[in-house]
């Protein structure tokens, strides 16, 4: 399969002005804010939605923002979301994955409570995984006050988020609480850098390249100390992943990131759980976020959604 011709379009343009300083060339704040600046230009803007309500939620070390997207078509009491954004645990934000989580609204009929976890490398591991299991936590024991069944909330998260969703999903099991339905992986990081022949064949000039996923994950993981075999960290290092919810794992076929998510989806399928694997082969990574520029992602963002609403009906 040959990449798609947009998403070839799209890599020719980024890369056009060879003096345009790389995301890892910068300090992470100016990182954050040129991430900003690329999820307006490449995402879609304006989708509609029912409402949205931005607060903060008690975490383990402060507050946490999340925000609250009630669909266009909402009504009564009905499942709920829990989104953890990408952006390598070091970038990204509400606003990044704003229209993403719109859309999965709408699409899936849910409300959709996004997270802003702490980021690295001010905050490293655990403290997203932290934030992240906390806010799932939240949620389900304040579903009345959300307008949500506490027995149909999943958890999703594309890239680094899809890492915590899958991570959330291992401690709920071992501490048997909360009651997770469904986990929607999206392109996730499930283990430590370079061990791939994804990682070979698209170290370079597919977006997210290798030694980027090493800069995330040392601000994450290795520059903190923590062991990267740690299963919070690299869900594919679990000695048992029995018992896990229902999950719809996408991977891109021209990602570094490609291989450990099919692995991912693998091994829980060997652990008896029920898993659909979907590939997108011609499209990079990052793409559920550039709906304004690939057909492909719109696409493939509704497929998402689908399979939630599925699932959650």
């Amino acid at each position: 399969m040959s990449l798609d011709p947009q998403a070839k379009a799209l890599l020719d343009q980024l890369s056009a002005d060879p003096d345009a300083p790389r995301l890892i060339d910068l300090p992470p704040a100016a990182g954050r804010e040129m991430y900003r600046a690329m999820a307006g230009m490449l995402d879609l803007q304006g989708v509609a939605i029912g409402k949205t309500e931005d607060r903060t939620i008690p975490g383990p070390a402060g507050d946490i923002p999340v925000r609250i997207y009630t669909p266009v078509a909402a009504g009564g009491t009905g499942p709920a979301l829990v989104y953890y954004h990408g952006g390598g645990w070091v970038i990204g934000d509400l606003d990044t994955h704003d229209a993403l989580c719109r859309t999965l609204a709408n699409e899936a009929g849910c409300k959709v409570i996004a997270v802003h976890y702490r980021l690295a490398p001010e905050a490293p591991f655990p403290a997203a995984f932290d934030d992240a299991f906390a806010a799932v936590k939240w949620v389900e024991s304040n579903s009345s006050e959300i307008g949500i069944d506490p027995n149909r909330i999943a958890v999703a998260g594309d890239s680094a988020g899809g890492n915590l969703a899958a991570a959330v999903c291992l401690r709920a099991k071992a501490e048997k609480s909360p009651e997770i339905a469904f986990q929607l992986l999206i392109y996730p990081v499930t283990d430590a850098p370079r061990g791939t022949q994804s990682y070979k064949d698209f170290a370079e000039g597919y977006f997210l390249e290798a030694e980027g996923m090493d800069w995330f994950w040392n601000h994450y993981v290795v520059n903190a100390g923590e062991d990267p075999a740690n299963p919070f960290a690299a869900p594919l290092r679990a000695p048992t992943l029995t018992g896990l919810p229902p999950a719809y794992v996408v991977t891109a076929g021209f990602d570094v990131l490609r291989d450990e998510g099919k692995a991912y989806a693998e091994a829980l399928k060997k652990a008896g759980v029920e898993v659909e694997y979907v590939n997108y082969e011609g499209m990079i990574h990052g793409f559920f976020n550039l709906q304004g520029a690939l057909d492909v992602s719109r696409d493939a963002v509704k497929a998402a959604a689908k399979a939630l609403k599925e699932a959650l009906a």
